[in-house]
């Protein structure tokens, strides 16, 4: 996964402290299918995720992101879910701890493909393709596809 630039100079300053940084889950639909990456870190399947850069707004962020890593242009419709990440210690031993925004989006154009180098593969999922994802993004896509017109507040865990 590609570190932002604001992050490289922020750890320059702080080490592995822990570092409070905003990301973002884009849950993007066309039909009933759900747009999936393959992280090329861990070959985990999930959702878009991406950090929020200074300045931007978060569902830009999300839509952002979408572009970048899988080449899909998509319009963020709802916020669906705000939490809080467990702690995350990466190899590195840098520490960081993320608040969560789930936004659902919704597809415009493009066909899914691996933009960047954070994934290996990127897809469309039907409903009875989506026992890839972790119990974790499992319930960040469930928020965005079944949740009301207001968002949920809980606690997600680890993102990895």
């Amino acid at each position: 996964m590609a570190t932002p630039d604001f992050i490289v100079a922020l750890r320059r300053k702080i080490g592995n402290d822990p570092l409070w940084l905003c990301g973002v889950t884009a849950v993007v639909t066309r039909d009933d299918r759900v747009l999936l990456v393959r992280r090329a870190d861990t070959l985990a399947w999930t959702p878009v995720t991406g950090i929020v850069d200074p300045g931007e707004e978060p569902a830009d962020a999300a839509a952002r992101e979408t572009l970048e890593e899988a080449g899909i242009v998509a319009e963020p419709s709802r916020l669906a879910l705000v939490g809080v990440t467990d702690e995350i210690v990466y190899d590195n031993g840098d520490r960081t701890q993320y608040v969560d925004l789930v936004f659902h989006l919704t597809w415009r154009s493009g066909d899914p493909h691996p933009a960047d180098g954070e994934n290996v593969a990127a897809r469309w999922a039907g409903p009875g393709e989506l026992d890839v994802l972790s119990p974790d993004m499992r319930r960040r896509v469930d928020a965005a596809l079944h949740g009301g017109p207001a968002a949920q507040f809980g606690r997600t865990p680890d993102p990895s």
